[in-house]
């Protein structure tokens, strides 16, 4: 039986290669990855439609390091798409090797992506990522290479697909084809195509170029204001927000809350004086329902100890000016 990995984000692409491939009786496993930039709840979801066998794979560290200094840089915003691709190839080739399975292939489809997907970049992926002749691309294959599979018969490239470009009506054909209803919008899965988020994460190394898994993690929720070059502080914009505020606090964080008055949670993080705990108070109180000129109490909690300030909500202009 022949044995292949297949990345599987979820999307549609990446439902349909495994799909194609499951046509020519190819064993599948399906792996996605995690890291604080995207998870691999959609993939383990499209595996559970396919009923093949999936795992994830938390690649944080090696994510992280890539992030630092992309060989090939990043697209509009913070995304290192062909490094990250390639890392992701790289890392599936070792379990290919290590378990025995005879190719890997993605869901890419040559010229939907025009930078990450055009020919120069998936040629790229494959060599970069250590198995130039092992990364199959079955969306696209008759407008690639053969690969080894290929041309060891090991796969039948007639049944293979010639999908090209950004149109979206070959995929939704082939989709219905295969019964296949529900499946993901084709952007939003990586925080790094988001421009508010890769402001703050750069806004974040600037500041703090050693900072912390959970620095990173905390971008994902919240307003974000910079009190100061070590100090910033988070308000939750909804209910869920502030529980995962609350999730993500450190012992050392600060947490704050408008006593009396429906409001928001606020995460103080970093050095903070008197004057900057009573600045966090006050835009903590700006985002609750106090009105603008009440005085209010914020609670302010830090490693268990609760302390009381009494302020009026801070200005929306001064506020403003302080959002990252």
């Amino acid at each position: 039986m022949t044995r292949a990995i297949g990345l599987l984000s979820g999307g549609l692409d990446s439902l349909l290669a495994v799909r194609v491939l499951l046509d020519q009786h190819i064993e599948i496993l399906a792996i996605s990855f995690v890291t604080p930039f995207f998870n691999s709840r959609k993939g383990a979801q499209a595996a559970t439609t396919l009923d093949v066998p999936f795992r994830s794979i938390d690649i944080t560290d090696e994510h992280l390091r890539m992030m630092r200094h992309p060989k090939h840089g990043f697209g509009r915003n913070m995304n290192p798409c062909v490094d990250c691709h390639t890392l992701m190839l790289k890392i599936a080739g070792g379990i290919m090797e290590a378990e025995g399975y005879d190719f890997l292939f993605t869901g890419e489809v040559l010229g939907e992506r025009p930078k990450s997907q055009n020919r120069r970049a998936l040629d790229i992926v494959a060599k970069e990522s250590g198995y130039p002749d092992l990364v199959l691309r079955p969306l696209s294959a008759k407008h690639l290479e053969p690969t080894r599979p290929e041309r060891d018969g090991v796969i039948d490239r007639e049944r293979l697909l010639d999908f090209h470009g950004r149109s979206r009506k070959p995929q939704l054909a082939l989709a219905e084809k295969y019964g296949i209803t529900e499946f993901p919008t084709p952007a939003g899965g990586c925080l790094l195509t988001d421009p508010r988020y890769s402001r703050k994460l750069r806004e974040l190394w600037e500041k703090s170029p050693d900072a912390s898994v959970d620095d990173i993690r905390l971008l994902a929720v919240g307003r974000h204001l910079r009190l100061s070059d070590t100090t910033k502080l988070v308000i939750g914009r909804k209910k869920e927000e502030n529980d995962r505020l609350d999730a993500l606090m450190r012992p050392r964080d600060t947490r704050l809350f408008v006593f009396g008055v429906p409001g928001p949670v606020g995460i103080l993080r970093g050095p903070a004086d008197e004057n900057t705990r009573r600045l966090a108070a006050e835009i903590t109180a700006r985002y609750s329902d106090a009105p603008a000129d009440a005085r209010v109490t914020v609670v302010l909690t830090t490693g268990g100890v609760d302390a009381q300030l009494t302020v009026t909500p801070a200005n929306r202009d001064a506020t403003a000016s302080l959002l990252i």
